[in-house]
């Protein structure tokens, strides 16, 4: 039986917070603001849209913190163990005055009502800590997650490209404190299991002793990032007790390349697997984008999106086009099936009672691949997808040999479209094969009216999905 604890254990900027009574749904927010005082942290929407409440959090990762921000609305308080946790308070600059973001932000004109400001900050301070001279795309980016109803973007973004005149990353106390926080959170990092008072919070002590607690609990909450488990909480008062918390478990965060597979650990961050992906992919670096927003690519994971079943999850429908599969766990055993199968039905999944999902597998795509991957949604960033699409076709000699072709918000799971697939092999690349397989999705899909999307709708869309892929990848025609 593992070694056991009962307390968490974290660094709150330069102070030790050892914690006995945090039970699964407490949020990070809640707990800076009501029991530490730290108001500089705001809530605005609750469910890590708005960026009002964003702190950084650092964690070890090859013996180094690696620094990101999140949002601690929805970022619940069991998952800090071994971490350090950067609240607005603690900025300052090398004389103790303000910042240099801070500082830019003054001298910019860039805040109103101070509402967001902080939240604004934070991010941009992750922002300069990695890039102190941003690129304006990369500011952007940043910002994604940030709303500001009051200043607006402009002297926000003069700001950003501002920030590194007032200072560079190497006078800062985070950087220069990184070892010493280091070896703190080194002597943390004891590999007990952590159990809460009141048993509703587990932290596992390895993957192996996560497997052994889902067999004897097999109807527990599976934290990882808590994008959507956050919002289970603030939004429909859940309560998600008891709660299993594995972000902490690195050996579920391990990503590996071979000359034929992509091997991604379950709780890897969208951040995580950016670049092996976008590099694997080609085009789908903006539909990455397009995945919430910084704070939610650093805390939402590729097994929790893929675990919870959504309908309209943004990660499956680009997978499914790549051919990836799961590996199942349940105790010692595991099991394999391609990604399509795990979706049953709408709140179905092919998971058995304290079974769990351990790696996906993606294999690399032949050289004579084309992609396509979409994403429609009311807004451009930071929502919820309408349509979703992942399309990957092998051309050789200007025939289809293989086609995948798979949609999220068209049916109650994410699903290939198998008659339009059918339609496309053997045909030629052109735009009388997509034609035909655009009307063989009527066969596929008899998608819903709901309030993102009339039916009508998603159906005129799925089809204009195809014609913009078959667009994108056709020769360039010379004027």
């Amino acid at each position: 039986m593992s070694a056991r604890r009962r307390e968490l254990r974290f660094l709150l900027n330069d102070e030790e917070i050892t914690l006995g009574d945090a039970g699964p749904g407490d949020s990070l927010l809640e707990f800076l603001r009501l029991r530490r005082g730290l108001c500089g942290t705001k809530e605005g929407c609750a469910e890590g849209d708005c960026g009002a409440c964003t702190v950084l959090v650092g964690r070890l990762r090859s013996g180094e913190v690696r620094y990101e921000a999140v949002n601690s609305c929805i970022r619940l308080l069991p998952s800090l163990d071994g971490c350090h946790v950067v609240t607005i308070e603690h900025l300052a600059g090398p004389d103790g005055g303000l910042q240099p973001v801070q500082q830019a932000m003054v001298d910019c004109h860039a805040s109103q009502c101070g509402f967001c400001t902080p939240g604004i900050v934070m991010a941009l301070y992750a922002l300069w800590l990695e890039r102190p001279r941003p690129s304006d795309a990369e500011v952007r980016r940043a910002l994604q997650g940030n709303l500001c109803r009051c200043t607006g973007y402009a002297p926000i973004l003069r700001a950003a490209a501002a920030a590194a005149d007032y200072g560079l990353p190497e006078t800062d106390d985070l950087v220069r404190n990184r070892e010493a926080v280091a070896a703190r959170l080194a002597v943390m990092a004891d590999g007990k299991r952590v159990e809460l008072v009141g048993g509703g919070a587990v932290l596992p002590a390895d993957a192996d002793d996560l497997a052994d607690i889902l067999l004897s609990e097999p109807g527990a909450t599976v934290v990882a990032g808590s994008t959507d488990v956050g919002v289970w909480v603030n939004k429909d008062l859940r309560d998600i007790a008891p709660a299993v918390f594995i972000g902490h478990l690195g050996e579920l965060g391990r990503i590996a390349v071979d000359r034929e597979t992509i091997q991604i650990g379950a709780i890897a961050s969208y951040s995580d697997v950016e670049a092996v992906l976008t590099e694997t992919a080609p085009g789908l670096a903006e539909y990455w984008n397009r995945i919430g927003g910084w704070q939610i690519r650093n805390m939402g994971t590729v097994g929790g999106n893929i675990a919870n079943g959504s309908p309209i999850a943004d990660l499956p429908p680009v997978l499914i086009a790549l051919g990836a599969e799961l590996v199942l766990r349940k105790g010692k055993e595991r099991r394999v099936l391609p990604l399509e199968a795990y979706f049953l039905d709408y709140g179905r999944q092919d998971r058995a009672p304290g079974e769990f999902v351990e790696i996906l597998r993606v294999p690399k795509p032949r050289a004579a691949a084309r992609f396509g991957f979409y994403k429609v949604s009311k807004r451009r960033e930071e929502d919820i997808s309408s349509v979703c699409a992942g399309f990957m076709v092998h051309v050789r000699d200007g025939r289809i040999e293989e086609a995948r072709l798979a949609f999220g918000g068209m049916a109650a799971t994410p699903k290939r479209a198998e008659a339009a697939e059918a339609a496309l092999r053997g045909q030629e690349w052109d735009g009388a094969a997509i034609e035909a397989a655009g009307r063989a999705l009527e066969q596929d899909f008899a998608p819903i009216s709901d309030w993102r999307a009339s039916a009508e709708y998603r159906a005129l869309i799925a089809r204009n999905l195809l014609t913009r892929f078959h667009l994108d990848n056709a020769p360039a025609v010379s004027p």
